[in-house]
């Protein structure tokens, strides 16, 4: 079976949902600036009882996106020494993303999440935005101009589009599934879109 490492850059995102990983069959790397002298007793506490699943990546000195290039980096590494391991990026930092299609060319797996959450969710639930991308995809293609411009209003879209039956858990893996295969790209608090390469 494949390793799945979660990559955390905590500079840019604070996980308070370690717990759902624990069982699981992630390795965890969190990754600390050399800045980020201290960390609340509830993390330290969480990443203890994940075990030898998880482990700290302090960095010695700080320096523009230095977290950023340090998880790249363990990234290069580890899918050289596992090649058929997952990388699952938590950050909200769309500055991952040209080094996740990168990553893609050249067969290595691996995602950007902007929580642990997206992780942990069921099957059943990415199965079904499976099921409905083509359908979002078609829809949003069709919109031309008026393409929403925010997740919010992107939400509120596609909400309408499948007459509010989706829950929030279904509403995420949806865009979530729409980011991961290109059809739309996070661009700071904007959306942008490309539907060349189709779902």
């Amino acid at each position: 079976m494949s390793t799945n490492f979660v990559l955390i850059d905590y500079e840019n995102v604070q996980p308070t949902e370690l717990a759902l990983l624990r069982g699981s069959r992630f390795k965890v790397k969190l990754f600390l600036g050399a800045n980020q002298a201290k960390i609340p007793v509830s993390l330290a506490a969480a990443v203890h009882a994940l075990g030898s699943d998880a482990e700290y990546v302090l960095l010695e000195s700080g320096g523009s996106n230095a977290v950023d290039f340090h998880v790249a980096y363990y990234v290069g590494v580890l899918s050289a020494q596992e090649p058929s391991a997952h990388f699952h990026i938590i950050s909200k930092d769309t500055g991952f993303d040209p080094l996740i299609k990168h990553l893609k060319v050249r067969g290595v797996t691996a995602q950007r999440l902007p929580s642990i959450v997206g992780l942990t969710r069921k099957p059943a639930n990415a199965s079904a935005s499976g099921d409905r991308l083509p359908v979002a995809v078609a829809h949003l293609s069709k919109l031309k101009a008026a393409k929403p411009r925010t997740e919010k209003t992107l939400r509120r879209t596609l909400h309408a589009l499948f007459k509010n039956e989706l829950s929030e858990d279904e509403m995420s893996a949806l865009v979530d599934a729409l980011c991961e295969h290109g059809n739309v790209k996070r661009e700071g608090s904007k959306l942008a879109y490309g539907f060349s390469s189709g779902p």
